[in-house]
């Protein structure tokens, strides 16, 4: 068996190179996954990266609104995704017409968007914000008295106490951080006493709240390397640990619970990297005027933060 993962390996690095390839691992990835990524990290993060290698194809290893933001940024780049059936559940929940709807009804306001939506929602927003910059996105609209934030609720309801600011929201949510249980984190606290806990904010509120940091799995990944703690409490998809851990041998890492996992982030294997090498597919495509309006929201944040 492991002489056949070795062949395998070796066969994804040679394809790798012969295509000209970049393989993209989203945090949240099987540790097999990670271990053959030129990156790991966050989805707009591993775009950005990927926008800037030389590499002609790019193999997100994530869900599909991560390769369509990889397509936004790269447009004359090939994006291909292992498992194209991969999908987040919370960039599910709205659509374009949801949101052409809510910015009908609220004509005044300034749209904010998540990250985890589809391109064709990126393109209906006036900015774009991640987990780690919402906040900063949120503060820098000061002059704007109605701001609409969507989808997710319960980051919509941190950004709202962060910033003070009343916001329009949407009522989608991430089906693997509602998992997260305050008593989860009380019981992990209960075990390893000195361990900082540091979850997601597409958490629940009362999780949130029990956190001595409320921060974005790539800020996490800051955060371990550079906190003199040695144990952690980590609430958020277990793929992160195994991330974590790799990073900080000498640290401990404790998931706040084992019940969340998503399975869309686990469709991806090393050898549906291997098929996608092989066979060039499945490939993303976005049309150039949802990707030009998606980038302007992009863009526009990025002058923010």
């Amino acid at each position: 068996m492991i002489k056949e993962d070795k062949q395998l390996i070796k066969r994804i690095k040679e394809l790798k190179k012969q295509r000209n390839a970049v393989i993209l691992a989203h945090n949240y990835q099987l540790p097999e996954v990670q271990d053959i990524a030129d990156f790991r990290g966050d989805s707009l993060e591993l775009s950005r990266i990927a926008a800037k290698t030389d590499a002609q194809v790019i193999v997100f290893c994530g869900v599909h609104f991560m390769a369509e933001t990889a397509k936004v940024l790269s447009p004359d780049k090939l994006v291909i995704m292992p498992d194209s059936s991969a999908a987040c559940p919370m960039a599910g929940m709205i659509c374009a017409d949801d949101l052409k709807k809510l910015k009908a009804k609220y004509p005044n306001a300034v749209s904010v968007g998540y990250v985890n939506t589809s391109a064709e929602v990126k393109a209906e927003l006036d900015y774009c914000c991640t987990s780690s910059n919402a906040v900063a996105v949120v503060n820098a609209l000061k002059d704007k008295k109605e701001i609409i934030f969507v989808p997710d609720k319960y980051l919509a309801e941190y950004v709202s106490k962060k910033t003070g600011r009343k916001l329009i929201t949407w009522s989608a949510f991430c089906p693997t951080h509602v998992k997260i249980l305050p008593e989860d984190v009380l019981r992990e606290k209960k075990f390893h006493p000195r361990a900082k806990v540091m979850v997601h904010p597409e958490c629940l509120s009362s999780v949130a709240a029990l956190a001595d940091a409320v921060i974005s799995t790539g800020l996490m990944s800051k955060m371990a390397k550079e906190s003199p703690a040695k144990e952690f409490i980590v609430g958020t998809e277990m793929g992160l640990v195994y991330r974590l851990k790799a990073d900080n041998p000498d640290k401990e890492f404790y998931p706040a619970s084992e019940r969340a996992v998503c399975p869309n982030m686990k469709r991806t294997t090393q050898e549906k990297v291997l098929w996608a090498l092989e066979e060039l597919k499945e490939e993303i495509k976005v049309s150039e005027d949802i990707r030009r309006k998606a980038k302007l929201a992009i863009d526009r944040m990025l002058e923010i933060v």
